[in-house]
């Protein structure tokens, strides 16, 4: 045994005062202890967001999630386009309405390899320089 430690022998806090001798004591506790009490200015000078709820947000049955589809992919998209009845031929160019497939969105990533007309809800202008796109398809007719 260390000397230091035999000498404090029946000295119960062995030098060191009533607190700093035990756990996290000359610290003020450990991590967070005090957060809401003796340290409560340093929160709010380091940490002023540190309790609460911040912000909002949507109740996620009522937020909005379209589905989105890059130009490039059109034409791998074709198969579902097809069985959708979504899909038409106008010479070498496909007439296509992608609400009938579930597309809400399209967006321009990818390069075209053919013409394209796109019924679409809403198309980023990438997406436009790209395809043509038409604002609603017709009634019952074409797709």
């Amino acid at each position: 045994m260390p000397s230091r430690t035999r000498k404090f022998r029946g000295l119960r806090t062995h030098g060191r005062g009533i607190k700093a001798g035990r756990g996290a004591g000359k610290q003020g506790g450990r991590g967070n202890a005090g957060l809401h009490k003796y340290k409560f200015k340093s929160m709010l000078i380091y940490a002023p967001d540190h309790f609460g709820r911040h912000g909002f947000q949507r109740p996620p049955e009522i937020a909005e999630r379209p589905t989105a589809l890059n130009v490039g992919d059109l034409g791998a998209f074709l198969p579902v386009l097809r069985a959708a009845g979504a899909v038409a031929q106008e010479g070498d160019a496909f007439v296509v309405d992608l609400a009938k497939a579930g597309v809400d969105r399209l967006l321009g990533g990818g390069t075209v390899d053919r013409p394209w007309k796109v019924y679409v809800a809403h198309a980023t202008q990438h997406a436009r320089e790209k395809v043509t796109v038409l604002p609603e398809p017709p009634a019952a007719g074409a797709p």
